[in-house]
């Protein structure tokens, strides 16, 4: 072989190793893509829900979703409907409202609305003028109205109800108290829902751990209570951070009684940013579709821009941990998706 040859042979050799490399790379990225391409993309478009805080509550036949309405908390809470958790559809029922300013307690700010089931009447919990009052209706789509419009009584500010009946009827009443922080309460309730028991309040969560206050705010915030029973305990699930911050994320608590105390998942958080790809992960409610349980909350409009905040549903289950008798509450990633009209 003459020097000429063996040049030609070695050019032939780093070519092929050259287009080895080029293909390789462009195997990645189109992987890369196609991982990407597999979460929900945030853009505005007229199909999207834009209710924060929401909540699902299943009666008979129908998924009924409420929340705090994006870019218009003045007028009261919207409600959509469904069959199937895909298809959603504005009510038809006063202009789509189920409870509208005027109505009921509150002027301004309607936010965080649950809705329940007692004794033959549907109500809803829920906050106004950063105070909570709870509205009735005779159907889930409202309107849920107060004969005397007041808020329940309170020292402080106070937001996020979440109602929890217990197996053996007691009433409590979890939410947040606006006081050094926000800061997660429970206190039983009078039956008839009209005030909290005297004697019974009591802290349950505050944001003290790394994940929850990312910022170092001085006013660290934990918020956005729901409650679960699952084999006799009681687990807190709750979101913290500021809802502004891209961190906004979802953790939960366990218990032997509802009043607490209250013991964090070491594994917290259980949703974030980097298990959806999408910033503002948090502040929702649990229900139940058959033997399925799901989780609806809110995000970020996109990761550029917070509002008006995007609500999302995925699956969660109970999930059996070897090491301890408590189950560990896991939420599904992959069944992750934006709510459609």
């Amino acid at each position: 072989m003459n020097s000429a040859q063996f040049r030609n042979k070695i050019s032939m050799r780093m070519n092929k190793k050259c287009w080895s490399l080029v293909a390789a790379f462009c195997f990645l990225f189109l992987e890369s893509i196609c991982q990407t391409s597999t979460l929900p993309v945030a853009t505005d478009d007229s199909s999207s829900i834009y209710l924060a805080d929401p909540t699902i509550f299943h009666h008979q036949k129908n998924y009924y979703l409420y929340g705090t309405v994006g870019g218009n908390a003045r007028n009261g809470f919207l409600v959509y409907v469904s069959k199937d958790l895909k298809n959603w559809k504005l009510s038809d029922k006063n202009n789509g409202y189920a409870l509208k300013n005027g109505d009921a307690f509150g002027t301004t700010g309607f936010w965080a609305p649950q809705v329940f089931y007692d004794n033959h009447k549907f109500y809803m919990a829920y906050v106004a003028n950063e105070n909570i009052a709870i509205a009735e209706s005779d159907s889930p789509l409202g309107p849920f109205t107060q004969t005397k419009k007041e808020s329940l009584t309170a020292p402080v500010k106070q937001i996020d109800p979440f109602v929890f009946i217990d197996d053996d009827g007691k009433k409590y009443l979890y939410h947040v108290r606006l006081t050094n922080g926000n800061r997660i309460f429970v206190a039983q309730l009078e039956d008839d829902f009209s005030a909290i028991k005297p004697g019974t309040l009591q802290e349950c969560i505050a944001a003290t751990e790394r994940w929850e206050n990312t910022a170092h705010a001085s006013w660290p915030v934990a918020e956005g209570p729901t409650v679960l029973k699952h084999k006799g305990l009681y687990y807190l699930v709750y979101t913290a951070n500021d809802f502004r911050n891209p961190d906004y994320a979802v953790g939960y608590a366990i218990s032997s009684s509802p009043a607490g105390p209250w013991t964090k998942y070491a594994g917290n958080p259980i949703l974030n940013k980097e298990m959806v790809g999408v910033n503002g992960t948090g502040h929702g409610d649990f229900f139940k579709k058959g033997r399925g349980l799901f989780y609806v909350f809110h995000t970020h409009n996109s990761n550029t821009k917070v509002g008006p905040r995007r609500t999302a549903l995925a699956k969660a289950q109970f999930v059996k941990n070897n090491k301890r008798e408590m189950d560990n509450l896991v939420i599904d990633k992959k069944s992750f998706y934006f709510l459609k009209k």
